[in-house]
């Protein structure tokens, strides 16, 4: 029997951790459950030593993020399949069955995500994965279930086990042998679209990642990093184009950064002109710590990187000028 381990990174969040671990610990009965504190300042390590006897704590030596945070904690645990769980996430009844299932009968199956649907809205789809994420060719991500602010309502349309590009970091479970062989999150990323560089470099090893429909979680979403945090803007952009680097074929390579820069800065634009001053130099220092880290990035590119990534050329001109609103109206 496959040894599972669900793995909830922690920091000033013990709010969080009274409201949801209860959910995590009734129904994984089947599966360790750990802590990864990085170094909060609250009174998480109380609550867990008082509330929740039964899970584990890993203290981290300080507030690593998200990508370190996960790394350094993972070094500490043994399981064969590693789930990266959110503080915020509420999950449900017989949620690791379908999943352990999954990886028990197709070997080739390296990461799968579960539904994750609206937690403070339950009919809808979860702005972070929805049903299973993918990529246009730009590298812009979008899941079945949403497409930039739409957010789908949960209608059953999704019922289907199906490969996917990426899983989302709020709930994601990676077979702890690929995880080390592909040497884990990048630590450069701190925080955000670094599973999606995970799932990239999965996928160009090889693996398969899928979405299992009948296994249910919930989300919040925005609990730690808020959607108009300027600090969120700069990560998101600045670890899009690191992921482009590391990961885009290199007949794609040169195209599809430089039209992405002409993208970023027409978003750029876009928030002047609605006044959100500071998420515009969120992009333009975005684009100084790309350029900066190149190099860097640059050598971490592993071949061979296949050029079958992404699902449409290009969601934006999908989205915003054809006025294709749902993941099915795409194709």
């Amino acid at each position: 029997m496959m040894k599972i381990a669900v793995v909830i990174l922690n920091w000033n969040g013990s709010d969080l951790l009274r409201k949801f671990l209860p959910s995590v610990v009734q129904f994984s009965l089947d599966a360790d459950i750990y802590v990864a504190d990085n170094a909060s300042t609250d009174n998480s390590i109380a609550v867990l030593e008082t509330d929740f006897p039964s899970v584990k704590i890993i203290h981290n030596e300080r507030n690593f993020g998200f990508a370190t945070g996960y790394n350094q904690a993972l070094k500490k645990v043994d399981a064969d399949i590693f789930v990266l769980l959110n503080s915020d996430v509420e999950v449900t009844q017989n949620w690791l069955k379908p999943i352990i299932a999954e990886f028990e009968n197709n070997p080739n199956t390296a990461i799968i995500q579960p539904k994750i649907l609206d937690q403070k809205n339950k009919e809808y789809f979860e702005y972070a994965g929805a049903a299973g994420g993918f990529i246009d060719q730009y590298g812009y991500p979008f899941c079945r279930g949403r497409l930039f602010d739409t957010i789908e309502k949960d209608q059953k349309q999704y019922q289907d086990d199906c490969e996917i590009f990426w899983a989302s970091g709020a709930c994601l479970f990676i077979r702890a042998s690929v995880y080390n062989e592909l040497g884990g999150l990048d630590d450069d990323f701190f925080a955000h679209q670094e599973e999606i560089d995970l799932c990239w470099r999965a996928f160009n090893a090889g693996y398969q990642a899928k979405y299992v429909a009948h296994s249910t979680v919930y989300h919040v979403g925005g609990a730690t990093l808020q959607q108009g945090n300027p600090r969120k803007t700069y990560l998101n952009f600045r670890n899009s184009l690191y992921m482009l680097l590391k990961n885009l074929p290199a007949s794609k390579l040169l195209p599809v950064i430089f039209l992405r820069l002409v993208l970023d800065g027409i978003a750029g634009i876009q928030f002047i002109l609605q006044g959100k001053i500071t998420h515009c130099m969120a992009i333009v220092n975005a684009h100084f710590s790309f350029y900066g880290a190149f190099s860097k990035n640059f050598k971490k590119r592993k071949g061979p990187q296949s050029s079958k990534y992404y699902k449409v050329n290009s969601i934006v001109y999908k989205y915003f000028w054809q006025k294709r609103r749902n993941f099915t109206e795409l194709f």
